[in-house]
């Protein structure tokens, strides 16, 4: 054959095969599931749209169905990064869309723009997938400066909020190349994720005080009328503005040729309805109401989107207008009970909770009726809880539930922990387990041990870690043979070996610890010995029910806060107590007095101090995520947080300080070497004691080896699917989709 001959036949075969390869890939192409939408006689695109109080989807037999959501929020951030970061990548979010999906949900809400990858990934992931896992699109208002400025028409504010609506309206149609800034999602936004948004969502929680002043100082701007949606006569001039917002999100919309439905986010505090049990005026003060705001000429619809949470404001466990439903343990339902009542005020118009849930979390920040508190839950509990949240929500006639929220968040804070993380903007740094904020994921963002290290009382596991990350201990006390200790971003961890087995019930075993000069001596618990400083906490194990930390009476933060040298809320009886070491407690309700309230209600605390035996191994009868020690045979292990021992930040070493409190509110922080820990043991039976110090009824803290760590800017953390998901995936799965005529 020629070589003429031979060029003409690999041209003839290649030539082949691009086409049969070209002829596969169409067929397979061809055979994709569409995305079957609607198109108005007008050429507008819709897949959803409101019908009545029904929100529908267009399915893929070319009819529309009433559809119920079942969605999870979904955050921008990972450990060690805050709001603005965008740290996450396409794989994050290629393995979460699939994790969300498995749940059962059929949408995720994000609360702002995320980066351009976020689009493209969920266009990726969603291609060829006969039922595509939605989006809501959030659009952020200028919060910060709404709350500083209490007006919503000052002067850049409206303007700034057009400007992030007009990004996120370009962002989601893979039309928009935003330049780089400090805190903001930037970049080529090339993929048009359009077909796969259910809903704008706009704005966020308005504060009560800015959202009546405004109406105040305008109270004669002219009523809005808009070209697809506008305020009614009755509409306030904060609805007005709301108005205006809605109206130009949706223009901008149709210039892309789509409809989706509209809402704005709203919440119990701007709610429509009367709470005469509530104690606090601004949590009552002003309602902001969907109704006062139509659509025009917008087939896309319009639907309210409340935040519902069963603990907040105190209404839902102090108004007694809402205690007319019980549950099946007799006790009153408050959260079916609200919301009946505001599903009552929209009859003809979709209404969806689009975040409730409860964190699991150690710490603890507000009750609800039932145990539905603000944190104090373990895994299993919090998974209980959202579920029957959600059955609520669908019970009572709501169109969505979107449940808060996807993954733990580090940076967040709560206002009972907020005064004792020092420095504030090293939140994202390390995991406070006593702050419920940080927790409402379910999917857990781990500390960096806890994959390595299982809390079930055999140190067996400790071999593995390295050796530079473990100090050991083999000081002289009769019954210890050795004691090590190493940390994470959540917690300090010890492991003691014992010359016997631990029984708790002839035993108690002591550790206490000594961060900063100061603190108490712990003379009841450990008699007829001296230290030569005080301490600032101690642990005890023994039996369930004693085992927790104490705190130092002069180190006492919620003493100091709340006391007398504080806000003065505290009971004198708890102020004037001679015990030198008090149980660990947070405020979780603030003292209430008229005229500044409609009605009285008194301080309260909760003792977040106890450590609960158990084990994080999973699948076992005792597992337990807020399990914090276990013994087995001669060991015993524990982990504590870092909060119960006084650090304020164990990132970079600061302790919160023995000075007085500044402006009789603030803490400070003072940079340490580390911990000092202090085991000893009491035979119950002879009352005896094996400490450090032997035979000498004194001891010098100096010869024991101080605890230390290196500061740390990087943080380690590992994901790990909560066992609350499991519950939720059930309680999805319970509630269908989409309703049958």
């Amino acid at each position: 054959m020629s070589r003429q001959r031979r060029r003409r036949w690999l041209l003839t075969v290649l030539t082949g095969a691009v086409v049969v390869t070209g002829g596969i890939f169409a067929g397979w192409h061809y055979m994709q599931p569409k995305l079957v939408t609607y198109t108005a006689k007008n050429g507008t695109e819709m897949k959803f749209k409101t019908d009545g109080d029904r929100f529908m989807e267009y399915g893929p037999d070319g009819t529309w169905r009433e559809m119920f959501v079942k969605g999870v929020n979904l955050g921008a951030t990972s450990p060690g990064h805050y709001p603005g970061e965008f740290p996450l990548t396409k794989e994050d979010y290629l393995r979460w869309f699939q994790q969300i999906e498995d749940l059962g949900a059929n949408v995720i809400r994000v609360y702002t723009v995320h980066e351009p990858i976020f689009y493209s990934a969920l266009v990726e992931y969603n291609r060829g997938r006969e039922q595509p896992l939605y989006f809501i699109q959030g659009i952020w208002s200028p919060e910060e400066e709404l709350i500083e400025k209490q007006d919503a028409y000052a002067a850049h504010i409206e303007q700034t909020f057009k400007q992030e609506i007009e990004k996120a309206v370009s962002a989601v149609y893979g039309d928009a190349d935003i330049p780089a800034k400090q805190g903001e999602s930037s970049g080529k936004y090339k993929t048009n994720a359009g077909k796969y948004l259910m809903a704008w969502h706009v704005g966020t929680e308005w504060d009560p005080a800015m959202v009546d002043n405004t109406n105040a100082k305008h109270a004669d701007v002219p009523q809005y009328k808009g070209v697809h949606f506008s305020a009614s006569p009755e509409a306030s001039p904060f609805e007005n503005w709301l108005a205006e917002l809605l109206d130009h999100t949706a223009v901008l919309e149709k210039k892309y040729g789509w409809e989706h439905p509209m809402t704005f986010t709203n919440w119990v505090t701007t709610d429509v309805l009367d709470h005469p049990g509530e104690p606090l005026y601004e949590e009552d003060l002003v309602s902001v109401d969907a109704r006062h705001i139509q659509p025009e000429a917008w087939q896309g619809g319009y639907f309210a989107a409340y935040h519902v949470y069963p603990y907040y404001p105190d209404l839902f466990h102090i108004d007694k207008t809402l205690q007319t439903i019980k549950d099946e343990n007799g006790e009153y339902n408050t959260y079916k009970s609200y919301l009946r009542k505001l599903k009552a005020e929209f009859s003809d118009m979709p209404v969806m909770i689009t975040e409730y849930g409860v964190p699991s979390s150690l710490g603890i920040s507000h009750l609800g009726m039932g145990g539905r508190n603000q944190g104090g839950h373990n895994e299993v509990e919090q998974g209980d809880i959202d579920a029957s949240l959600t059955q609520d929500i669908y019970d009572e006639g709501y169109s969505g539930a979107i449940v808060f929220m996807w993954q733990d968040e580090w940076f967040k804070k709560t206002w009972n922990t907020m005064p004792l993380e020092i420095p504030a903007d090293r939140r994202a740094y390390w995991l406070n387990v006593l702050t419920n904020e940080k927790m409402f994921g379910l999917l857990a963002m781990d500390p960096g041990k806890q994959e390595q290290l299982t809390i079930d009382g055999s140190l067996d596991d400790w071999d593995d870690l390295k050796v530079e990350e473990v100090t050991t201990w083999q000081g002289q006390v009769d019954g210890i043979q050795e004691m090590k200790m190493t940390h994470d971003e959540a917690y300090l961890y010890i492991g003691l070996t014992l010359d016997q087995p631990f029984d708790s019930e002839k035993t108690v075993l002591r550790i206490g610890t000594d961060t900063l000069a100061g603190g108490s001596q712990p003379d009841k618990l450990l008699p007829g010995r001296t230290l030569s400083d005080g301490l600032e906490t101690v642990i005890t194990l023994g039996q369930d029910e004693e085992s927790e930390v104490e705190i130092a009476k002069d180190y006492d933060f919620n003493q100091r806060l709340y006391g007398k040298e504080g806000y003065d809320m505290l009971p004198d009886q708890q102020s004037d107590s001679a015990d030198p070491f008090h149980p660990w407690n947070l405020a979780v309700s603030l003292r209430m007095t008229p005229p500044d309230t409609r009605s009285a209600q008194p301080f309260m605390n909760e003792k977040v101090g106890t450590l609960k035996r158990g084990t994080t191994a999973p699948g076992q009868p005792d597992t337990d995520s807020l399990t914090s020690w276990q013994y087995n045979g001669n060991q015993v292990e524990m982990r504590i947080p870092w909060m119960l021992l006084g650090f304020g930040d164990p990132s970079s070493l600061q302790a919160i300080d023995y000075g007085p409190l500044k402006n009789g509110r603030e803490f400070s922080t003072v940079a340490v070497e580390g911990v000092t820990l202090i085991p000893w043991l009491t035979d119950r039976a002879t009352k005896n004691v094996s400490w450090p110090g032997g035979e000498q009824t004194t001891l010098d803290l100096n010869t024991l080896p101080v605890y230390s760590w290196q500061p740390w800017e990087q943080v380690q953390y590992s994901e790990r699917l909560k066992l609350s998901y499991e519950k939720m995936k059930k309680s999805y799965e319970k509630i269908p989709s989409f309703q049958i005529e």
